[in-house]
């Protein structure tokens, strides 16, 4: 079943500079070859639910399996019958923008 979700995972107690600590689970997200985008705030995945649910907890497992206490905030959007809708709704949104 297509998901796409947009997770932010942080880490508590660590500091102010959390960059390291975000890159350390986005590398593994990256490195899942699942569909991914990242901003300023989320990294958007999409695939399978059990591929991208896989893919979050090897993420949170990354700072949590060194003893950091994380954070993990999920939005899920399941949508049977769709793909790429990672790209294809922000597209919709541009055309009506450029009307």
């Amino acid at each position: 079943m297509n998901t796409l979700v947009a997770v932010a995972i942080a880490p508590f107690g660590v500091g102010d500079e959390l960059a390291p600590y975000a890159a350390e689970a986005i590398r593994v997200i990256r490195d899942s070859g699942l569909s991914h985008r990242t901003t300023s705030m989320f990294t958007e995945i999409e695939g399978d639910w059990d591929e991208v649910m896989a893919v979050v907890r090897d993420a949170t497992m990354a700072l949590a399996d060194q003893g950091i206490r994380t954070e993990v905030v999920l939005k899920a959007d399941i949508r049977p019958g769709h793909t790429d809708t990672l790209h294809t709704k922000v597209e919709k949104v541009e055309e009506l923008l450029a009307e």
